[in-house]
């Protein structure tokens, strides 16, 4: 929801037809919907979230791109990898549909190419948890 807090241990889905991204807010950092045109043919689009996590977190930001069809999340993750951040794509065998963790991952964006059941417990070492 518009506003919303961001905060540590959450999930942030974006609804429907609304791009989702973060800004900062003083100390806070908060979601901001927006009403923009389509990026990679998709309305909402992981690529807006990810240059606005680029502006926020810097280099210690994390993509997970799971199953998903088309390239979303290809420009985003190109542009958080000359950032110095990570991109971990859901493996194809593991995938529905290999098109968006593929597109990342045979770009040699990624930092690791996982089955979905080991995505967690990477993320979690890889913050040191």
């Amino acid at each position: 929801e518009e506003g919303m807090l961001v905060e540590r241990g959450n999930v942030y889905v974006a609804p429907g037809g609304l791009h989702m991204t973060f800004v900062k807010k003083g100390m806070d950092i908060r979601i901001a919907l927006n009403d923009g045109p389509p990026e990679s043919f998709c309305k909402p689009s992981v690529d807006p979230m990810i240059r606005s996590a680029i502006d926020v977190w810097g280099p210690r930001f994390l993509t997970v791109i799971l199953t998903g069809m088309g390239s979303d999340g290809l420009n985003g993750s190109k542009k958080l990898v000359e950032a110095g951040g990570r991109v971990i794509a859901q493996n194809q065998e593991t995938s529905v549909v290999w098109g968006m963790p593929g597109a990342v991952a045979t770009n040699g964006l990624c930092t690791a190419v996982l089955p979905l059941e080991d995505i967690g417990p990477y993320v979690r070492q890889a913050f040191g948890k």
